[in-house]
């Protein structure tokens, strides 16, 4: 069954990552496709690629897109109350138990920069436009899927909105609109959508050939997609972490459906 599955790559760090991964070599799997993990030690696969995924992680580079490393000035201002902490902890172990436990015991810290991750990425990316091959970008990879197309972002989204208490949960607790003339809106097929959040960083510039078709109520970017190809898709949310979901699995449904199309060309 293997051989007919199509290849789907998938990025990630050399350290931590692990439950990411096997979240997503699920879905990957449950849809028909082989999931490949791809990391900068790994380097480039030698099997065909018929469609990419750019998974979470690190920081990107500030001076991939043109701008000085700030993020410092940020983080450490940041303070979350010890409430916020327990509640977002208790509700996250009752209803996600194995979700949170696999995450805190394999993941790794995501406010490093990642250069050699950064790199790999560019190409990958770059390889997969030249082929019209099927990208979706996973919070981190919605981000660089942005600075590849010109864009810029927000290196820390605390210091250009107010969210009291601060959402940062595997629980989908983050309400987001989505825009009704988007693929992303024929995938999930509501207006809004409960997702979850774990990122500190978001769009700021949209790059060329890009829409934004899903937003927060206060404008920060949740999903953007390509205005011309079939499925070039970043979403800042994590679906592989929302598999009881069906309206998430169907992202993964219609990567693997185009990646099999491109396997058969």
């Amino acid at each position: 069954m293997t051989k007919h599955r199509p290849n789907i790559g998938v990025t990630g760090p050399d350290k931590g990552g692990r439950a990411a991964w096997w979240f997503t070599w699920f879905a990957v799997f449950l849809h028909g496709g082989r999931a490949i993990r791809i990391h900068p030690q790994k380097g480039l696969p030698d099997a065909d690629i018929h469609g990419l995924i750019i998974g979470g992680g690190a920081d990107i580079n500030p001076k991939r897109y043109g701008a000085e490393d700030i993020r410092d000035l940020f983080l450490k201002d940041e303070k979350v109350s010890s409430l916020h902490k327990f509640f977002t902890y208790l509700l996250t172990v009752l209803f996600f138990p194995i979700i949170y436990l696999v995450r805190k015991i394999f993941s790794a810290s995501s406010e490093d920069i990642d250069n050699n991750r950064d790199e790999l990425e560019f190409d990958l990316i770059k390889q997969a436009v030249d082929k019209n091959i099927p990208i979706l970008g996973i919070c981190r990879g919605a981000q660089l899927l942005n600075i590849y197309f010109g864009g810029t972002l927000h290196q820390d989204i605390a210091n250009y909105y107010t969210e009291v208490p601060r959402v940062h949960s595997v629980w989908p607790k983050k309400r987001v609109k989505v825009d009704e003339q988007s693929r992303l809106y024929d995938l999930l097929g509501f207006p809004k959508v409960w997702v979850n959040a774990l990122h500190h960083q978001a769009v700021d510039k949209l790059g060329k050939q890009l829409s934004i078709v899903a937003c927060e109520e206060n404008g920060i970017v949740q999903a953007v997609e390509h205005t011309e190809r079939n499925f070039i898709l970043g979403v800042q949310w994590h679906p592989e972490y929302m598999p009881q979901i069906p309206a998430q699995r169907r992202i993964f449904k219609q990567l693997v459906t185009e990646a099999r199309v491109r396997m058969r060309k």
